[in-house]
């Protein structure tokens, strides 16, 4: 499943967008532009930080029913910094590693488009009202 229309105007902004999500899982991918860099034409990490964060989130707010939207706050994050990016696409792959009702764990990994990590993170998710059991 794909996703065209924006979730939010961050996503608008970033310009990230939804290549496949199935329970547990979800793969974003960016095309880079040059409000993508910092002042050195590198990446900035707060893409990477934010690419992470969303693809962690994601992998663990799934539902079938496209009219059940599950929400989440971030309440850890951390993330590293491997390689420097060498491409303009950037693939971004999020998995849930483990939870319970109210909140789950994901890590999430960064590729450029040769398939070299470029960073990876680990985050804790606290779902929000209304989020944690199956729709309705």
């Amino acid at each position: 499943m794909t996703d065209e229309q924006p979730y939010s105007g961050y996503q608008a902004l970033i310009g990230w967008v939804v290549k496949e999500r199935q329970p547990g899982t979800v793969t974003l991918e960016l095309q880079l532009e040059a409000h993508h860099l910092n002042r050195s034409d590198y990446v900035h990490g707060g893409v990477l930080a934010s690419l992470l964060d969303t693809a962690m989130s994601f992998a663990g707010l799934y539902s079938p029913d496209p009219n059940w939207i599950r929400k989440a706050v971030t309440l850890s994050m951390t993330t590293t910094f491997v390689s420097p990016v060498q491409s303009r696409m950037l693939t971004v792959v999020g998995r849930v590693r483990g939870g319970g009702r109210k909140t789950f764990m994901s890590s999430g990994e960064v590729f450029d488009a040769d398939g070299t990590l470029i960073a990876f993170g680990e985050g804790t998710f606290r779902l929000r009202s209304g989020s944690e059991n199956e729709a309705p």
